[in-house]
């Protein structure tokens, strides 16, 4: 039976509202799961997953196990430009977030989906492969890493398009996946990328030649996330 899921594209809204609005999903979800005692009728009927879809303003964020040293430039830099800088609960370390990339936050309940965390982190890198494959890009998986890639094993040239950090909590996930569409890479200058200090960053825009529609992204990327997740889409 496919999963619920609400579909929200909130437009461009700053990190830390988004953040509270993800949390408060998750915890609703959470808590209901658990006072359902796994009840799946309960479950299906009641709390659907929902998946979030975002741009922000340019914003640094910093995973649970990351490196601050993989930040490149000082507060007073930071603030100078007006980029903000905040440190999260997901896994990975530092990434950029910033207008034209498109950010996607799965509120799901992985024993719904029948899914383990890694398979469920296998399954958003299949859902942008699949969407670069109908732009004709080849994306691919880096050996140690997640996310999704052009010339993983391409010494010197492998470049990530995707990058991928979750949180998981009683099954239930949060945070997501950032696919840069038409980034300003000029941004990803200031970091090491998740990091990585000897592998590039790329674009759609970048791979393409070329500006693209975000809109029609956006339509791609939620027709392969109901795919490769079975997902059912409901108004709420």
């Amino acid at each position: 039976m496919s999963y619920s899921v609400v579909y929200q594209d909130i437009g461009l809204k700053e990190y830390k509202a988004t953040w509270d609005l993800q949390e408060e999903i998750f915890q609703k979800l959470a808590e209901n799961k658990k006072r359902s005692n796994n009840s799946e009728v309960i479950r299906k009927i009641d709390d659907p997953g929902t998946l979030i879809i975002v741009e922000h303003p340019h914003v640094f964020t910093l995973g649970k196990s990351g490196s601050e040293n993989n930040l490149l430039i000082n507060y007073i830099q930071l603030q100078k430009k007006n980029d903000a800088f905040f440190k999260i609960d997901r896994g990975g370390d530092i990434n950029y977030h910033g207008p034209g990339q498109i950010v996607g936050y799965p509120i799901f309940d992985l024993e719904m989906l029948k899914s383990s965390l890694k398979e469920y982190i296998y399954r958003l890198e299949e859902t942008i492969i699949q969407t670069m494959a109908f732009f004709k890009l080849k994306g691919g998986r880096l050996s140690g890493g997640t996310g999704v890639w052009l010339d993983p094993d391409v010494k010197g040239n492998a470049r990530k398009i995707c990058a991928i950090g979750v949180k998981a909590s009683r099954f239930v996930t949060m945070h997501g996946f950032a696919f840069n569409v038409n980034t300003d890479l000029e941004y990803v200058n200031y970091i090491n990328p998740c990091g990585f200090t000897d592998k590039g960053v790329t674009s759609l825009e970048k791979e393409l030649g070329g500006r693209q529609d975000i809109n029609f992204v956006k339509e791609q990327v939620r027709n392969n996330f109901q795919d490769v997740f079975d997902l059912k889409w409901i108004n709420r």
